[in-house]
């Protein structure tokens, strides 16, 4: 007698001009699927979003309850907010406040869903490495890596060097190799850190080079990608393990 895999619904806040989260997300869980019998169906809303500015960011953060609405019409098990520097910009902590608002959404709509935003899964999968000391690789301009950067220490991490690749085009992010941050990793100062965040956004494409990377400078690497379906794996109470996903997703943690 064969039991049936469980399904779960995987829903996703997505900024309008993001391509690479309901790639990257699906890619993940898609290959853990050879391993563990669980299976998985995507779904996502978006919020209007072309340039990343501080500006656009305030005024799309303030279209997430809408999304939160409809995936919840979906009864999607797990939400997550996929856009990493549009919580950090709101504020310092901002992501507990945002994920709570956006939970409760899910509950006054009979559609209760634990929420998971990227933002809050990278600070929470360094915490769940041990990473005290880190370096990060972003796409955004200057001042909003800087951002990001008072966010992750403001969590009790230190961010030891940041490399920003200065691309204010969202859309021009998500048409980045993503194998280009192996390269770009080596402008980074790497040196003592505990662990190496490859793309600090969920926007850019990096999951393929991260194994790669954490094979090279014998660190742990993980992205903001990586960070969000670890979240997401924790709240839907299953193994936390990808395939060729770096330490995070190693099952260790």
């Amino acid at each position: 007698m064969t039991t049936t895999a469980r399904s779960f619904r995987i829903g996703q806040i997505v900024p309008s001009s993001n391509t690479t989260m309901e790639t990257e997300i699906p890619l993940m869980l898609r290959s853990r699927e050879a391993a563990f019998p669980e299976r998985f169906t995507f779904h996502s809303s978006r919020m209007r979003m072309k340039k990343v500015t501080a500006e656009e960011l305030k005024a799309m953060d303030a279209d997430s309850d809408r999304c939160a609405l409809e995936l919840s019409d979906a009864r999607v098990d797990v939400l997550g907010y996929a856009c990493l520097v549009a919580i950090m910009s709101m504020g310092l902590g901002y992501h507990r406040e945002s994920e709570k608002r956006l939970h409760q959404v899910t509950v006054d709509n009979n559609g209760a869903a634990p929420v998971v935003s990227s933002a809050g899964a990278l600070v929470e999968g360094l915490h769940a490495m041990g990473a005290k000391k880190v370096s990060i690789l972003t796409p955004y301009m200057k001042p909003l890596t800087q951002l990001v950067v008072d966010y992750i220490e403001n969590e009790g991490i230190e961010v030891q060097d940041a490399v920003s690749l200065e691309i204010p085009d969202n859309l021009e992010v998500g048409r980045q190799d993503p194998l280009a941050p192996a390269e770009h990793i080596k402008r980074v100062n790497t040196s003592g850190v505990d662990a190496v965040v490859l793309s600090a956004c969920v926007q850019m494409p990096s999951f393929q080079s991260v194994q790669q990377v954490e094979d090279r400078l014998g660190l742990p690497v993980t992205t903001a990608a990586i960070s969000t379906v670890h979240q997401m794996l924790k709240r839907l109470e299953l193994q936390r393990e990808v395939p060729n996903a770096g330490s995070l997703l190693s099952g260790r943690y």
